[in-house]
């Protein structure tokens, strides 16, 4: 018997009647009855989507495929290049800035103030802050720049430029600037950028102008000893006078700073490394204001008046050689150079070389002294004319023979007569030449003055052997000869100072930052002619101004014995190098018999009025004087002069 079942027959179910929309049963083996077919509605057909598994594919790969981008390249900053992108980093967030030194003070003998620094600032900008990618605007720089010039002072091309500077986040626009000018700039920086925080469509372009604190060089006093102080350029660097002799110890040392910044501003919470800042010493010079003021003053009226090209005054102490004043006019306000003129810039009392003429007799008459060739008393014969050389020599004016003593050539300021004096200094005139040039030299003639002031001349002053026929006798009496007014001054100084010349001096000392008070060095002395002589000069010179014969009779102070010397020499041209016009000089002291003030003045070319130096500078010389006495207090000797004799009776 077969284990398989036969197969079984499938016997097929009886039909059935069915009724009308009667529901068909199933049956074993039927197939399930369909559902009765809705009416198709006659739209557009339903479209079917696809499956989204592919897609979803896709989408994870492409993320798959960005992750791994990042996860590369952040291992090649934080692994592979991690010390060179840090540099990178640090370079452009920190920057680093100069801290300026505090420059120094110039003040007066007394502590006034003559040259003062006040608090300014440097205006800067970060040029990566003016660019499109931080602006979204094109024209950044120039919208920017068309706001600060004005303010500025500057030409908005110029200023434009800077802000586009190329790989740099720091340039300069403007130097020390007045704290008024940088509240302007905030003021409009604070209004944009409140602007910029309602409006969007608002930018603000002034977003990296900065400003760093420094400081401002000015002139308390204005012009008042301009030429002596000078001036400091817009790099704060002396541009002239002391400024520019003294800036290594006025300018200090600058300083360093390097700090982390953000939106052109210093993140106060990052590491800085700072180097500070050495201020500059203070300097006292010998100048005392006050006088000053009083011979800047007359020089200038009276350089006005004569309509002169310009003048000097020099007053001076004649036991210290410290400088009392050294006025200049034309001068200049060193607070705005932008008005001055050029020609005025300088110290011409320094600066200017110029045959100093009559003034400078008394090295001759000191020369025929101290050689014991004459006395106040020797009787010289001036004749209206005189013949040497290859030239006839005369006096100011015309005259009959004079029958004069050495003091009354000296009083009558006698070229001829000078001439004969000095021509018995040697047994020849080459010998005469060489005596009066080596007592020239030892009053300071054709050297610096010992000041090292910028600038300085020294004068002309050739050798014996090289004088001209008529250099050998027109050098006694001041022409052919050329020093500075501060040269002239110190000739009347040694004579008043007993015979020996001490080197003028401008500093007194200095302050550093410590306050510690360092006086100058002591000045060089040297004796040129004796005691004797000198008092015997001073007692010739007061015959200048007391005698009524004598040529300085405007410069009398009432209660002082002054000594004093006119001057009017035929000037150089600087221009032409000829002669044309007159240099018009006075140089004195007082008291005469106890000598503690010289002054000296001059003036070029005056062309309104006299030109005789008694008559324009005697009135100067008495004016500074009598304000110098009184300042200084220096009370009147009450000695009678010596009333040399002017003449003799032949």
């Amino acid at each position: 018997m077969s284990d398989r079942e036969p197969p079984r027959r499938r016997v097929p179910a009886p039909a059935r009647s069915a009724r009308p929309g009667a529901p068909r049963r199933p049956g074993p083996g039927a197939r399930p009855a369909r559902r009765p077919v809705a009416g198709r509605p006659t739209g557009p057909k339903v479209i079917r989507l696809g499956s989204p598994r592919p897609r979803l594919r896709m989408v994870s790969l492409g993320l798959a495929l960005v992750m791994i981008a990042f996860v590369v390249r952040l291992l090649q900053v934080q692994a592979v290049d991690a010390s060179v992108y840090a540099a990178m980093a640090e370079q452009n967030r920190y920057v680093g800035r100069t801290l300026a030194a505090e420059r120094g003070e110039i003040t007066d003998r007394n502590g006034v103030e003559l040259a003062t620094s006040v608090d300014a600032y440097d205006i800067t900008a970060d040029p990566t802050m003016f660019t499109p990618k931080s602006t979204k605007l094109s024209d950044a720089p120039e919208q920017a720049a068309a706001l600060l010039a004005p303010i500025l002072g500057q030409d908005a091309n110029d200023v434009a430029r800077k802000l586009k500077t190329p790989n740099t986040r720091y340039t300069l626009l403007a130097h020390r600037q007045t704290p008024q000018v940088w509240t302007q700039i905030k003021d409009l920086k604070s209004t944009l950028a409140a602007k910029s925080a309602t409006d969007p469509t608002t930018v603000n372009v002034l977003a990296g102008v900065l400003a760093v604190p420094a400081s401002k060089r000015v002139y308390p006093n204005g012009g008042l000893a301009a030429g002596l102080l000078g001036w400091v350029s817009a790099d704060g660097k002396g541009g002239g006078g002391l400024e520019q002799q003294l800036n290594g110890e006025l300018a200090g040392k600058d300083g360093k700073i390097r700090y982390a910044q953000s939106g052109g501003r210093q993140v106060p919470t990052a590491d800085s490394t700072e180097t500070p800042a050495v201020p500059g010493s203070d300097v006292e010079l010998t100048i005392d204001r006050d006088i000053q003021w009083a011979a800047q003053n007359a020089i200038t009226e009276q350089v006005k008046e004569s309509k002169a090209d310009r003048g000097y005054v020099i007053v001076q102490d004649t036991r210290t050689g410290q400088i009392l004043a050294m006025a200049n006019s034309p001068g200049f306000d060193p607070n705005d150079l932008t008005r001055a003129n050029p020609d005025a810039l300088g110290n011409a009392a320094l600066q200017d070389a110029y045959e100093p003429g009559s003034t400078a007799k008394v090295m001759s008459m000191a020369a025929v002294i101290e050689e014991n060739v004459a006395t106040p008393t020797t009787h010289v014969v001036v004749p209206n004319r005189l013949h040497r050389g290859d030239r006839l020599f005369k006096d100011d004016i015309n005259h009959p023979t004079w029958y004069l003593t050495l003091n009354g050539v000296l009083a009558k300021s006698s070229n001829i007569g000078t001439i004969l004096a000095t021509g018995q200094l040697g047994k020849t005139q080459a010998r005469s030449n060489q005596v009066l040039y080596s007592y020239l030299r030892k009053f300071g003639l054709g050297s610096y003055s010992g000041l090292d002031f910028p600038g300085e001349t020294k004068g002309i002053l050739a050798p014996p052997d090289q004088w001209s026929t008529s250099q050998q006798f027109t050098i006694p009496f001041g022409q052919g000869v050329s020093l500075n007014a501060m040269q002239a001054a110190s000739v009347y100084s040694t004579i008043a100072n007993g015979g020996v010349r001490v080197e003028p001096t401008l500093i007194r000392g200095t302050k550093g930052a410590d306050g510690r008070f360092t006086p100058a060095a002591e000045p060089k002395k040297t004796r040129v002619v004796s005691a004797r002589t000198a008092k015997t000069l001073a007692k010739m010179l007061e015959s200048v101004v007391d005698d009524e014969e004598g040529t300085g009779t405007k410069a009398r102070i009432p209660g002082y014995r002054v000594a004093g010397k006119t001057g009017t020499a035929n000037r150089v041209d600087p221009a032409t190098g000829r002669y044309h016009g007159y240099t018009s000089s006075f140089a004195g002291f007082a008291p005469a018999d106890n000598p503690r003030i010289t002054v000296y003045c001059a003036i070029q070319n005056a062309t309104k009025g006299s030109y005789f130096g008694g008559q324009i500078c005697g009135p100067i010389y008495k004016e500074v004087m009598e304000f110098a006495l009184k300042t200084l207090q220096v009370p009147p000797t009450g000695a009678k002069a010596a009333n040399l004799p002017v003449a003799f009776t032949p």
